[in-house]
């Protein structure tokens, strides 16, 4: 019998890069929310008391992005005035330039009959799924997303009990695999930034008696490893102890490490950027094609050249679970042209801040995690 042991980490919305995503997508949804056909590519740079915004927009919105910026901190939960990020004192560097003209040509481009939207950059995007769980999604990362969203959610709580709990924190699963199949999460490291005085005796019970059962679930077991702080004290974190940066959590924000990923990250980015709106749509495809009971586990990728309408190439692997020409065949029968995409998937609405953290698939609220749209 062959076994393997497959690990994933997240990352709280306090981590200082999550902050940066969170800030970025919350920009965004500001200009979407006021003309859906915006053109955003905002990255964002956290450090200390400085939050540094880069990049191109251009709107017929007006966007507040003070307002913007400090409302996102305040969400994330940097809103203690003392502490050296915060929301009410912070320095704002704007760096925004409007979209540059060859790249918005390159875009939307005229027919005869109607404006055709074409990829506004080259570059690859992959979309996966697996039906060892039934979000369709690799074990590991899920329930690393379900430990970090539980740290947040109790420190939001307002229950005394948790009040000790701060933003910054990082959490990692490891499941050991029988061939394909998770068989138990064999270790769990949980890093949570606290206040100070806190024990972390204390913090380790809190994490095996109360986190530990709740996210994990049936995959809860009594002899899982569990690393709790191994850094002793965690109580400076997020921007005001670490640079924060947009982008930096591409494989926390997919699958883990469980598939490929074409390098291109989200946050920051309307839907015309395939980055974003392509990998949304593989990982829809990929979905279906395991829905349909065409493979176990399904990987999708696309690839496109700058000013084009269709994909530069289109490929699917089902790892030897399936029935490769089927997939192939059934792969062929969705629309890749990025307009076609936008349109299918609803993608001009302001829905980015809710993908920012515990990933952006998985969960059944997003467009890209439905069933098949008839």
């Amino acid at each position: 019998m062959y076994y393997k042991i497959r690990t994933s980490e997240s990352v709280t919305e306090g981590h200082a890069d999550k902050v940066c995503d969170y800030i970025a997508d919350s920009i965004l949804d500001a200009y979407i929310a006021q003309d859906k056909y915006s053109r955003v590519a905002v990255e964002v740079l956290c450090k200390s008391n400085t939050v540094v915004l880069a990049g191109e927009v251009t709107s017929k919105g007006g966007v507040d992005l003070h307002k913007t910026v400090k409302q996102a901190m305040i969400d994330v939960g940097y809103d203690d005035s003392s502490a050296p990020f915060n929301a009410e004192n912070f320095q704002l560097i704007q760096l925004l330039t409007p979209q540059d003209s060859e790249i918005a040509g390159a875009v939307n481009t005229k027919s005869k009959k109607k404006k055709i939207q074409r990829a506004g950059d080259q570059g690859i995007m992959f979309g996966y799924a697996t039906d060892e769980t039934p979000e369709l999604m690799p074990l590991p990362i899920l329930l690393a997303h379900r430990l970090s969203q539980g740290l947040a959610e109790d420190r939001k709580s307002g229950k005394k009990k948790y009040s000790w709990l701060h933003p910054d924190g990082k959490t990692q699963v490891s499941v050991v695999y029988d061939g394909g199949t998770p068989v138990r999460v064999s270790d769990v490291l949980v890093s949570t930034q606290h206040q100070e005085g806190i024990d972390r005796s204390d913090i380790r019970e809190y994490v095996e008696r109360d986190l530990m059962p709740r996210a994990l679930e049936d995959w809860h077991n009594d002899k899982i490893k569990v690393v709790v702080n191994p850094s002793q004290s965690f109580t400076h974190g997020g921007p005001a102890s670490d640079s924060g940066l947009t982008g930096r959590k591409n494989i926390v924000d997919t699958y883990g490490g469980a598939a490929h990923h074409g390098g291109g990250s989200f946050s920051g980015k309307d839907p015309s950027k395939v980055d974003r709106s392509a990998t949304y749509f593989c990982r829809y495809v990929a979905r279906q094609i395991v829905l349909e009971g065409i493979a176990k586990k399904a990987e999708v990728q696309v690839a496109y050249a700058i000013g084009k309408v269709k994909p530069f190439s289109l490929s699917v692997d089902c790892f030897g679970t399936g029935d490769d020409r089927e997939a192939c065949r059934f792969l062929k029968t969705f629309d890749f042209r990025p307009g076609s995409i936008i349109e299918k998937l609803k993608l001009l609405r302001p829905i980015y801040r809710q993908t920012t953290n515990y990933g952006h698939f998985g969960r059944p609220a997003l467009p890209w995690e439905t069933n098949p749209m008839k």
